[in-house]
């Protein structure tokens, strides 16, 4: 990164009440104030806000408001100006031509949260955070990203590191005074319940993931059954909305249909596919195949029956072919004659029609995914993939340090995975330094050591 003068519109473009344009680096203040007509931006204070106008061959752009946020308390650590204009979408791509004109240049993707994260004003976890923030679809999901943006996962990481550079602190004074120690009873006595400890934390943040990735993404789900068995009236009746085509006519749903219902702070990423049955038209052929492969990729699967109709060998096949995954067996049209008899384990009966039924589809679906309560506010629940790849990485590499103390190895090869560990721990927030795992390492020996 260099130290030129970024500029973008933060905004999203299109017909609205303002748009925003964004400067950030040693110049933006001089670059606005060439174009700025009111008070000189160079004089004012910090977090101040300035009415006048932009403009340029001494022609009146737009009225417009300047928030200036000078180095280092900004978002960037640099001075930002903020240019809120008009939000049409010709004055803000005008006013940002204005600003490249003056010697700005256009930001990259997530150029600014790069520079916060770079001039150390956020860790690599909560600048995932801001897009995670901008991205959530429930309640639940916005608390968890609220939660990295307020510094939640470093501090749970820095804390596993923390225990993690005291183990190896105990290991380097062995190594630099070998009769400090007996090497057995280090490893066993001293070593080994300590990692044994980090281990079973880690464990436990990991089992926790398991609800926070489930309230961050949501869950695949895909509603299979006959043709006419009433998904894609299901489908309508979740998304509180006529999305899929409903007729009495076989093979109507061709294609796959996709939506978001949000249940209970559980988002459902639902797919109505094509009812599976043998068929001779190429199109609804087509159909078929992508809804085998919608089984194959979900995590639900919402299996609708007709209660109007006996249990057909499609049916069974359909029974059959999911059974391994997590289903919950929807019988539809619960308000006609009853013909089917089975009974089926995680099922509900429901009249998608009439929307009787909905409510304990519902429950059963946020029973069966978030089994217990969830308390956002006295756990740390893991949500982002990248985050549970290391800890995932790094508990092997604990685990790894234990197997070699079973072996009776050197203690400086116990100390080869534990500073893996503490490594991928680091890839986390960003720190991937030697360097850091030095500075870390000698603040736990005393003064003159």
């Amino acid at each position: 990164m260099g130290n030129d003068t970024i500029v973008a519109i933060s905004t999203a473009l299109g017909q609205g009440a303002i748009s925003i344009v964004r400067l950030s680096g040693e110049e933006a203040i001089e670059i606005v104030n060439k174009s700025f007509k009111g008070v000189n931006l160079e004089n004012v204070k910090s977090h101040t806000i300035h009415y006048g106008h932009i403009v340029y061959n001494n022609k009146n752009i737009d009225e417009v408001m300047i928030s200036v946020f000078k180095a280092p308390k900004s978002f960037t650590t640099e001075d930002i100006i903020e240019i809120n204009c008009h939000g049409g979408i010709f004055v803000a791509n005008k006013i940002l031509e204005i600003m490249l004109i003056n010697g700005a240049r256009s930001a990259n993707p997530g150029e600014f949260t790069e520079r916060a994260f770079l001039n150390g004003r956020i860790d690599l976890t909560q600048a995932e955070a801001v897009m995670e923030i901008i991205e959530a679809k429930s309640d639940m999901s916005l608390t968890l990203a609220n939660e990295g943006l307020d510094g939640v996962i470093y501090k749970l990481i820095t804390d596993l590191r923390s225990n993690l550079i005291n183990i190896i602190a105990n290991i380097e004074v062995n190594i630099d005074y070998p009769e400090y120690d007996d090497v057995l009873e280090l490893s066993n006595n001293v070593l080994k319940p300590e990692i044994e400890k980090l281990i079973s934390k880690i464990e436990d943040i990991l089992e926790k993931a398991h609800y926070g990735k489930i309230i961050k993404d949501g869950i695949k789900t895909a509603i299979i059954g006959r043709p006419n068995v009433g998904k894609s009236s299901i489908l309508n009746a979740l998304l509180r909305e006529d999305k899929a085509i409903v007729t009495e006519i076989l093979g109507t749903t061709r294609d796959i249909v996709e939506g978001n219902v949000n249940i209970g702070g559980i988002i459902l990423n639902l797919i109505d596919t094509a009812g599976i049955r043998e068929s001779n038209d190429l199109v609804e052929k087509i159909g078929i195949n992508k809804a085998k492969t919608a089984i194959n990729e979900a995590e639900l699967i919402l299996f609708v029956l007709d209660n109007n109709q006996a249990l057909t060998n499609e049916d069974k096949k359909l029974l059959e072919l999911t059974k391994s995954k997590k289903r919950i067996v929807i019988i539809n049209k619960k308000d006609l004659n009853k013909e089917l008899t089975h009974s089926f384990n995680n099922s509900v009966a429901i009249s998608a029609l009439h929307k009787t039924g909905i409510e304990d589809l519902e429950n059963l679906i946020r029973h069966m995914f978030l089994s217990g309560e969830i308390n956002l506010s006295d756990q740390t629940y893991v949500s982002n993939t990248r985050h549970i790849a290391k800890l995932s990485e790094s508990l092997v590499a604990l685990k790894e340090s234990i197997q070699a103390i079973h072996s009776e190895m050197p203690v400086d090869m116990v100390e080869i995975d534990l500073k893996n560990a503490w490594m991928l721990l680091g890839e986390i927030i960003g720190d991937t330094s030697t360097t850091s795992l030095l500075d870390e390492l000698f603040r736990k020996f005393c003064l003159g050591k």
